[in-house]
């Protein structure tokens, strides 16, 4: 039966000769290729695609679920990762999942994948036989992590590895070379991508029960909450934040909450007066209206956040310190760093980001309160970070930002890429520059690999110095809304792979 002789709606697909989910999806399509991308296509990828395993989400009973590699294990030293192939797999395209694929697909990720430098630790990889692939590293590293990333880590096909040297727009055709629980079945720019179930997937356990996904590619997110409320799809991945109790209520759906990778926090400049000095920014950190920022721009979906780990990432920990609102403590520390009236600030935020326009009117009125003026300006993402990059001299007092990790490993990219000093600034826009804390981050990231609490109790004295020098205001870890709607089942959202929708764990009720 073909696509269009299927219903577009739930209720007549009982009828239908095949199971087709029908989906409201907000997440656009950059590029087809699984090396190259680095975008929200990742949301399909994720079904067609395999990485050697997966991270679980936290709270499960295992950190990693196992994927191309069924086991893996590494030296005392952290320098050797072995990764056991499983065998029985193929590729969507009839080609064999061995080893020797595996080292095309990384080594194909390592020279041109959009996060080629999740591989920096890796100095060489072979495979020592058709099921067995060694990673030799220059320095200790999480690979476990690496290999579980979402971007960067996808084994694909030799054969369309090979195809794809030779012209980089190959996979734009629409093509898939994974061994995913889908194929790609169609897809039209900007509106439309159809998946397949793909018969030989390996995994019976976690096989897709539909046998199409239909997806509508739905930027807007009322447009995607109507088709929903209408029945015109089973499923929306993007509902408009205040209307998530309503359209729960209206569809007799459940409202899912999780950890997302996400956080918000302001970036201090550290570089001169009067944000260099420590006490001063101890004073706006007890200024801050956590609580009131988390209800106003998040509807309450969020938690005060820990130095600028989120939480369910490594190496979160609940021993880092908070700070709490508290107007005379901040007014108590200006007036001993010398500013008992105060003085006025710079605050540039992305005029893209409906959050941050929500809560950084908060600061501003909670900073008026203890005699600090706020200057306000909303610029676009890109020009906001190309300004401040240009002189911190010069540059903004205040950055609002909003970040994740590349992969599950918060302490090699938040804690460094945030606040490990640089001698140009890319993401330290607190251009914050402490060796204390530079020392205690680099060698825990050297332990990452060999030693996870050793790491982890590393990077937690580098969080508490984070907050006790407080080079930015910490604000909150967004949550993850979904609304599940009645008659379906749908698998816990994973905080390690938030762009990715898992169709195949999206079930029928019983």
């Amino acid at each position: 039966m073909s696509l269009a002789a299927c219903s577009a709606g739930g209720a007549e697909n009982e009828s239908s000769e095949v199971d087709v989910l029908t989906v409201a999806a907000s997440a656009a399509v950059t590029t087809w290729d699984p090396i190259t991308s680095f975008s929200t296509e990742a949301l399909y990828l994720g079904n067609l695609y395999e990485p050697l395993l997966w991270k679980n989400a936290e709270g499960s009973a295992e950190e990693f679920t196992p994927a191309i590699a069924e086991s893996w294990e590494t030296s005392e030293d952290g320098l050797t990762w072995t990764f056991h192939i499983r065998e029985g797999v193929t590729f969507h395209d009839g080609e064999v999942v061995d080893a020797a694929a595996v080292v095309a697909s990384i080594e194909a990720a390592r020279e041109r994948a959009g996060a080629a430098f999740i591989w920096a630790p890796l100095e060489s990889l072979e495979a020592t036989d058709d099921s067995t692939v060694v990673m030799h590293l220059a320095y200790s590293a999480p690979m476990d992590l690496v290999a579980a990333s979402t971007y960067g880590a996808w084994i694909v096909s030799p054969k369309a590895l090979e195809a794809s040297a030779a012209d980089e727009l190959y996979f734009e055709a629409g093509i898939d070379a994974g061994t995913g629980p889908y194929t790609l079945d169609e897809y039209s720019p900007g509106e439309k991508v159809v998946l397949t179930a793909f018969n030989d997937y390996w995994n019976t356990d976690t096989a897709s029960h539909y046998d199409i996904v239909d997806i509508s590619i739905t930027p807007d997110a009322v447009t995607a909450q109507q088709m929903l409320t209408a029945g015109e799809v089973d499923f929306a991945t993007s509902i408009p934040l205040e209307n998530i109790e309503s359209v729960a209520e209206q569809t007799g759906s459940d409202i899912r909450t999780a950890n997302s990778p996400f956080n918000y926090l302001a970036m201090l400049n550290t570089t001169r007066p009067p944000l260099d000095d420590p006490i001063v920014r101890q004073a706006l950190s007890y200024a801050v209206p956590y609580q009131d920022i988390i209800d106003v721009s998040a509807l309450g979906y969020g938690s005060q956040s820990r130095a600028a780990v989120p939480k369910g990432i490594f190496p979160y920990s609940e021993d880092v310190a908070q700070y709490t609102q508290d107007l005379d403590k901040a007014r108590e520390l200006l007036a001993q760093a010398g500013h008992p009236d105060g003085f006025t600030l710079e605050l540039t935020f992305a005029s893209e980001n409906p959050t941050e326009t929500r809560f950084v009117p908060l600061i501003k009125d909670a900073f008026a309160q203890i005699g600090v003026e706020v200057n306000v300006t909303a610029m676009l993402f890109n020009q906001q970070w190309e300004a401040a990059k240009a002189d911190p001299a010069t540059a903004q007092d205040i950055f609002v930002v909003y970040y994740w990790p590349t992969y599950s490993d918060a302490g090699s990219d938040n804690l460094y890429s945030l606040f490990h000093s640089s001698e140009e600034p890319f993401f330290n826009l607190s251009y914050w520059d402490n060796p204390e804390y530079d020392a205690l981050i680099d060698t825990a990231s050297t332990l990452t690999g060999s030693d996870r609490e050793a790491a982890q109790a590393t990077y937690e004295q580098a969080m508490e110095l984070l907050v006790d020098q407080a080079p930015a205001l910490f604000l909150f870890d967004a949550q993850a809304v979904t609304v599940a709607p009645v008659g379906l089942t749908i698998g816990d959202f994973n905080e390690n792979y938030p762009f990715t929708t898992f169709f195949s764990r999206i079930t029928p009720s019983e």
